[in-house]
């Protein structure tokens, strides 16, 4: 709710000049009509150029952006700039685009807004002067924007003041963008280091126990083991299908049914419609491997596992459950708000590796989907484990990238 308010009072606080001024050059007070018509325009208009500007202040950003932004601006000419070079012109006069550099010295070197005169020997050219802002972010200027015209009244250094102010927090979003992308990147990394120490060598282990006994059993576990790992450690793609992260559980469970034999039983239940449905990369996998541990942990009876994947409307709900020690739910509440992940003691929650892929798994989902789609977990002391997934069949710009 508190980003919401910040969003709307910044377009407010932005646009509320362009609006001004767009409405004292040719729209009048009629705040039922035109005054009305300008407000969506402006607002069209900038939703149009804010897209450019996702990949940061760049020379291909920036040229289709210029256009928006200048008509935003009313003026016969725009131009941005990094801290180097030009890297768009719009507008009629393009003869002036050589000086735009010139002009943009003084704002990149000390961060205020200058006004120019601009000289011109054609009598039909409409620019006389102009309008140089700063681009900052992080309290460093990274460039400019100029607008051009035959003057520059206050109403315009204003208004482009503030436009330079919105491209600012575009600019800002597209950094928290990437930031956020590092940090799963990162989170993944994490997660893969998870999976090699505590998983490799006991796979391994298993598959020299057979290398004997079974030759033809040994090499069928060697080559499922390479395929699963192949597909944990590739590199491309932040999501997979359903189908193929479900295939990926099935080659760690047939190497585990391996090591614990009639010890270890599953269960699966999934409907065919949402095996396309797009999942975050390894979400499955921490899962169950924690189901298999609690599963399996101070047991002499043989554990069940139960996988279920279903059709819940415009979500695909995935239930991973076990039937072993369970957990203590404070300390589930306490890991999955972050306050516990490093220092967990002797509680139930296994090792550190398994609550790191848990907590890894609600970030991921959290940050890609949102709040209410952050892990659900039923749990108690000797009562078993149920984690539930929840997630949206479609989002945009979630794509599953198959192997």
């Amino acid at each position: 709710m508190n980003v919401v308010i910040a969003v709307v009072a910044t377009l407010l606080l932005t646009w509320g000049p362009v609006l001004l001024w767009r409405r004292r050059r040719g729209t009048g007070g009629d705040l039922t009509g035109p005054a009305r018509r300008a407000t969506f325009e402006t607002l069209h208009t900038a939703s149009r150029a804010a897209p450019a500007f996702r990949a940061g202040l760049t020379e291909q950003g920036a040229q289709k952006a210029a256009r928006h932004l200048r008509a935003l601006l009313g003026c016969p000419g725009f131009a941005i700039t990094d801290g180097e070079r030009l890297l768009a012109w719009d507008g009629a006069a393009e003869h002036h685009a050589g000086e735009v550099i010139g002009h943009a010295g003084v704002t990149l070197g000390n961060g205020r807004t200058q006004v120019h005169d601009v000289a011109c020997e054609r009598l039909d050219c409409p620019i006389r002067r102009a309008v140089v802002v700063p681009l900052a972010t992080d309290d460093r200027v990274i460039g400019t924007l100029a607008a051009y015209g035959e003057d520059v009244p206050a109403g315009l250094i204003r208004a482009a003041e503030e436009v330079a102010q919105w491209v600012e927090a575009q600019l800002e979003l597209a950094e928290l963008d990437r930031s956020r992308t590092r940090l799963m990147e990162a989170e993944m990394r994490a997660l893969r280091a998870q999976i090699s120490p505590h998983f490799i060598y006991n796979s391994l282990t298993t598959i020299a126990s057979f290398v004997r006994s079974d030759p033809e059993r040994a090499r069928e576990l060697l080559l499922e083991f390479a395929d699963f790992t192949r597909y944990s450690f590739r590199r491309h793609g932040d999501f997979t299908t359903l189908a193929e992260e479900l295939h990926s559980i099935d080659q760690y469970l047939l190497l585990q049914r391996a090591r614990f034999g009639e010890h270890l039983r599953v269960r699966l239940r999934v409907a065919p419609e949402v095996l396309p449905v797009a999942v975050p990369f390894l979400c499955l996998q921490p899962l169950v491997e924690n189901a298999v541990r609690h599963g399996l942990q101070d047991r002499s009876e043989p554990g069940l596992i139960t996988i279920v994947a279903e059709d819940a409307g415009a979500d695909c709900v995935i239930g991973v459950e076990d039937d072993g020690v369970g957990m203590d739910p404070e300390d589930v509440r306490r890991l999955l708000s972050g306050g516990d992940r490093g220092d967990r003691g002797d509680r139930p929650l296994g090792d550190e590796a398994a609550g790191i892929g848990l907590a890894n798994v609600d970030d991921r989902l959290r940050q890609v989907y949102g709040d209410e789609y952050g892990l659900a977990v039923e749990t108690g002391p000797g009562a078993g484990t149920k984690v539930t997934v929840r997630v949206p069949k479609y989002k945009p710009g979630v794509t599953a990238s198959t192997s």
